[in-house]
């Protein structure tokens, strides 16, 4: 064995890899490392090695979980990785217990909190539940690395006891997938989309469900229809209360200014259309849609929220309304509609933001000094054995 580096990469979900982790973990191949990842799905991934599917299940209490916990432990077991890096909440759970053995030995466990389920705001049954959990198994983690400073702050005031505990601004968003669209280029696309060069257009993607809370946008949008009549709203997304969305819009009066989009992945050009990013959400942790929104350019309005007062500063890059206020959300939505000025500002100043903190350039450096301590005591320690 000794020579070999290998990673295992864990999550609920392999889709999760595909949409936030391929960079870094080209970047392990770079360092003549072997890649593995263990997820649900069969979706092949580049830059890796070898990829197990597991029957993973979103819902901590499914009995489906157990299976995957075996299995989990049996590749840890059989590949001898010498670093394990785990997400999502379910992901980081079982990957965490199934390697306790692991650490023993020398393996070293690394966790990302994609924005702790319990944080200010949230319903008491997270704090009853998820909040139990994580302080445990921290205990079993080499690394914990939080993505926004309240997740930071509560696992140090809290004293979980991982080894380190380590903030880090994010997945990374690629500003040279997400960057604005030139003036003309504007114009051709949304024409090519089938909207007007004047329409004052208003994007958000995300599941429809009770967190995201896309009532909050259609309701403001009603309080503006006659004011801004060449408003629209551009939903992206699937999910429960999709529905439900669809039959206020019609008890509103807004269907026509409403469009239900489905599940997309033209995103960037989505966003390059608009004018304007809105979010409506309970709870994020460090929200990836306003981070690609702020990369394209675009102002954003948005509830409060700990990951949304991480990225937005108010009269900067856009504005936090607080108590999921229609009435201010609407009154900021007609600012910028009348003001292309001031949208103009606050897009440049998100854009600037994003380069300067979280751009997957500025993400890779955060990440890879981490890795790069326990790839050093791994070299260290194979040396030692030969």
């Amino acid at each position: 064995m000794a020579g070999s580096k290998r990673v295992l990469l864990c999550a609920t979900v392999d889709y999760h890899f595909s949409a936030f982790h391929l960079p870094y973990m080209k970047w392990f191949k770079e360092q003549g490392w072997e890649v593995h990842v263990a997820a649900k799905g069969n979706m092949n991934l580049p830059f890796v090695d070898k990829k197990y599917d597991l029957p993973i299940q979103r819902s901590p209490f499914s009995m489906k979980n157990v299976q995957a916990y075996r299995e989990i432990k049996s590749i840890i077991d059989k590949n001898d990785y010498q670093i394990i890096h785990c997400h999502t909440p379910v992901g980081g759970v079982l990957a965490r217990l199934a390697s306790r053995a692991a650490r023993k030995k020398g393996t070293k466990v690394i966790y990302t909190a994609h924005g702790f389920h319990f944080c200010k705001g949230s319903p008491a049954m997270n704090w009853l539940i998820y909040y139990p959990i994580e302080k445990w198994l921290a205990r079993y983690t080499d690394c914990l690395i939080t993505i926004n400073e309240e997740d930071y702050n509560r696992a140090v005031q809290h004293r979980f006891k991982s080894e380190r505990i380590e903030h880090v601004h994010g997945v990374g968003v690629s500003t040279e997938r997400f960057k604005p669209a030139e003036k003309e280029y504007k114009k051709e696309l949304r024409i090519a989309y089938g909207y007007n060069v004047g329409d004052f257009l208003m994007f958000y993607a995300a599941e429809f469900n009770k967190n995201k809370n896309q009532q909050l946008l259609i309701r403001s949008l009603a309080v503006i229809k006659e004011e801004v009549p060449n408003a629209k709203l551009l939903l992206a997304g699937n999910g429960p209360l999709l529905q439900e969305c669809r039959k206020l819009t019609q008890t509103l009066g807004v269907e026509h200014m409403v469009q239900f989009l489905g599940f997309r992945n033209d995103i960037e050009q989505l966003l390059q259309i608009s004018d304007v990013a809105v979010a409506s959400s309970n709870r994020e942790g460090l929200p990836v849609n306003i981070m690609e929104a702020m990369s394209c350019g675009l102002p954003i309005i948005a509830t409060e929220n700990r990951g949304h007062r991480e990225l937005i500063a108010d009269d900067q890059n856009g504005w936090i309304i607080s108590d999921m206020n229609c009435m201010m959300f609407a009154k900021k939505l007609k600012v910028l509609a009348k003001d292309s000025g001031l949208r103009a500002v606050m897009g440049s100043n998100g854009r600037r933001m994003i380069m300067n903190k979280y751009s997957t350039s500025k993400i890779l450096e955060e990440k890879s000094e981490i890795y790069k301590t326990y790839m050093t005591e791994v070299e260290d320690a194979q040396w030692a054995v030969l």
